[in-house]
């Protein structure tokens, strides 16, 4: 399998997605916990479907020193013992703010309030545009089917 369009090889989007990237890079560097990011990428990966992002950072986290048991519960997070309360806040807001479509007014305020409670404000507005950024890339790999499976770790960092 391959993707309907290599990104980098469209002078267009090679332009836009550099920007994404950069601004991933922001996000790195920010004081919310890269376990937290990690996490985030993955939760709104899978909900989205993207083999891609699933691949990248479930590698990465791992190589990250992420856990095999945290990795394989993401997607049931709610039933599993092994996130902090914090993470759990973070994986909430990351799931409302991923399926913004599917319900009637967005994001709840309890989603929002239990987040303020764990993340200060520089931590909040980290969260928020990785969450909108993963959504971004979930998108543009999704709609040009872009396969899973060959990442490296660390390949593109």
């Amino acid at each position: 399998m391959s993707a309907r369009l290599n990104m980098f090889g469209s002078p267009i989007a090679g332009k836009v997605w550099k920007h994404i990237i950069a601004a991933n890079k922001v996000l790195a560097d920010s004081s919310l916990p890269a376990a937290t990011q990690e996490l985030v990428k993955i939760r709104a990966s899978q909900i989205n479907g993207c083999g891609g992002c699933l691949d990248m950072h479930t590698k990465d986290a791992a190589a990250a020193g992420e856990t095999s048991v945290r990795l394989n519960l993401v997607a049931a997070w709610r039933e599993a013992t092994v996130f902090t309360e914090a993470e759990r806040a973070a994986l909430e807001l990351t799931e409302q703010g991923t399926r913004i479509a599917d319900a009637a007014g967005g994001v709840t305020d309890e989603a929002w309030a239990n987040a303020a409670k764990h993340y200060d404000e520089e931590q909040l507005a980290a969260l928020v545009s990785q969450i909108a950024l993963i959504n971004a890339f979930n998108r543009g790999n999704v709609i040009i089917q872009q396969p899973g499976g060959d990442y490296q770790p660390g390949q593109f960092g």
